[in-house]
């Protein structure tokens, strides 16, 4: 019998120079550079840069890429419609996933980007997906669509694509880092599962598209969105404690910790964390981390569990204006950059991803004549 590993895990399929995980060690590294220098030290458009070239950008490299961001952001009057067709209540990681397919047919390159993809192809898309998940919310709400800002980065973009205001120079700069923070995690089920679609040389929107609908399923993107709902819950930091002990009491599970990877705290919550401070200090917002702290208080000293990304996530990205809904997404449309450098890898050094599995069914069946049944 062959040995098996259910869900894959620890089976190594692939090579990759993108990201690696160390959840022993709580690590995290983007081509070489662990997660808490980029956080520091670059914006999103450079890590995105990273990703897909394998080095940092050069002044002149990060000018053309915000260039490129700038010509692509806006979107084409058949977009919108499409965007204005769809039901605008349904879920907005469908309604991202729909997009970005109908973005593979607008696009006159897509057909061919099995074959000869270029980096053009990535850049587009990531700057297109933050214009699509800004403006279906826009609709959502029966406002007008905000066209990008000619002089604003991609993170700080979207925040004014989705309220209508310039963000402050804090409130950029903290979503700049999450966004930065979301990009790549290793070989996670929504890029594993966008990697298999590309394995058949099948086209990156394609490609992307699968993945994003491997987000949307609730045992991989939308927990912050539950960190965000029981923090609403809870409601006063003075009764974080005992509901977090009762969830404990009733064996439930308190939505942020634990992670599939990590052993120890997760390296981005512990960056999240901090900008949260920084957020709730300066916004007047203080609740909401000071219940995270109470929680990861109660969670260490009564499990030994430690929080993982999207429990900071959740009460930044409310701080910062932004509907739960959005969270998921949000990871997305950052995301995207990781997807379509694993997608190019795949490309490059391509093998159709085809494992067995164990036959447990039935056998020697004896065949029975409809006449007889």
């Amino acid at each position: 019998m062959t040995e098996r590993a259910e869900g894959l895990r620890n089976v190594i399929v692939s090579d990759s120079k993108l990201s690696h995980v160390d959840g022993e060690a709580g690590q995290l590294i983007y081509r070489g550079y662990p997660i808490e220098e980029l956080a520091e030290k670059v914006s999103f458009e450079e890590a995105a840069y990273l990703l897909w070239h394998g080095y940092l950008p050069t002044k002149v490299d990060l000018q053309d890429l915000k260039a490129s961001f700038r010509l692509t952001r806006p979107l084409e009057d058949p977009m919108k419609k499409v965007l204005r067709t769809l039901p605008k209540g349904a879920q907005p990681m469908s309604l991202l996933r729909t997009a970005v397919s109908a973005a593979g047919l607008l696009d006159q390159k897509a057909d061919r980007a099995n074959e000869n993809v270029t980096l053009e192809v990535c850049e587009r898309m990531t700057a297109k997906a933050a214009s699509i998940v800004a403006a279906q919310w826009r609709l959502r709400i029966d406002e007008d669509i905000i066209e990008p800002h000619a002089k604003l980065d991609h993170a700080a973009n979207f925040l004014y694509m989705l309220n209508g205001v310039e963000p402050t120079e804090l409130q950029a700069k903290v979503f700049d880092v999450c966004l930065v923070l979301h990009m790549d995690h290793g070989f996670n089920a929504s890029t594993f599962a966008g990697r298999v679609t590309a394995s058949t040389l099948s086209d990156i929107y394609s490609s992307v598209t699968t993945a994003i609908g491997t987000l949307r399923g609730r045992l991989h993107g939308g927990a912050n969105t539950a960190v965000m709902e029981m923090l609403q819950e809870i409601e006063r930091p003075e009764r974080a404690e005992a509901y977090v002990k009762d969830l404990l009491a009733k064996k439930q599970r308190v939505m942020g910790f634990g992670h599939a990877v990590y052993k120890v705290i997760d390296p981005r919550a512990v960056i999240l964390r901090r900008l949260a401070r920084e957020l709730a200090d300066s916004s007047g917002q203080t609740k909401w981390i000071d219940m995270c702290d109470t929680i990861e208080n109660v969670m260490t000293q009564e499990k030994g569990i430690c929080c993982n990304v999207d429990f900071y996530s959740g009460p930044v990205y409310h701080m910062l204006g932004i509907h739960s809904l959005l969270f998921t997404p949000i990871f997305a449309m950052s995301r995207i950059v990781g997807y379509t450098a694993h997608i190019l890898e795949q490309y490059r050094n391509n093998k159709i991803i085809r494992p067995k599995c164990q036959y447990v069914g039935d056998v020697d069946r004896t065949f029975v004549p409809i006449k007889e049944r």
